[in-house]
């Protein structure tokens, strides 16, 4: 679907309420193809949360904060969607991970796992995702079993549940928890 502002494109992965629009969104996951510098769509009352996949990186200036560089190797960055940001590419073309959750409605987490081998993980929040960076992971949750390739994900809507990761050879994931 196209950016907020017409300036790209983005992938969405999720979103509830099922099918809402930019405007009425709680929560949503989507990975974007940058392919030029550019602003950022504003998204007033909304929390956001990027990480890099792909490519060399991109200088993100968020007015009123001091421009950070991210990359592949970056922690994921987390800003508000009010504020004028813009986005300078680092290199070339990325592909963005991005997480919004609409303030005092939903909060949300991002963290990047590098090179992740055999993993049972205990779900803590309402809705989890696994967004496999680079890598294969084998995934069972619940009596569901499933591979996920580079830029697959899975989404789990059962906390306190035991999800088991294994990988032939070490993978990164990022993994994504809404409440």
């Amino acid at each position: 679907m196209p950016w907020k502002n017409g300036g790209g494109e983005t992938m969405e992965i999720a979103v509830e309420p099922p099918g809402a629009s930019l405007a009425a969104f709680g929560w949503r996951i989507s990975l974007a193809q940058v392919t030029a510098s550019g602003p950022f769509s504003g998204f007033p009352g909304i929390d956001r949360t990027l990480s890099i996949l792909h490519g060399q990186g991109v200088e993100l200036a968020v007015e009123g904060h001091s421009p950070v560089t991210l990359g592949c190797n970056s922690e994921p960055f987390s800003f508000a969607g009010d504020p004028a940001t813009f986005a300078t590419l680092v290199g070339g073309p990325v592909t963005d991970l991005n997480v919004m959750t609409r303030r005092g409605v939903h909060r949300h987490s991002m963290e990047r796992h590098r090179d992740v081998g055999p993993w049972e993980l205990r779900l803590r929040a309402a809705i989890t995702g696994i967004v496999v960076a680079d890598g294969i992971v084998e995934i069972s949750c619940a009596g569901q079993n499933a591979t996920l390739n580079a830029l697959d994900s899975a989404l789990i809507d059962q906390a306190s549940t035991m999800v088991a990761l294994s990988t032939t050879k070490p993978a990164d994931i990022i993994l994504i928890e809404i409440d």
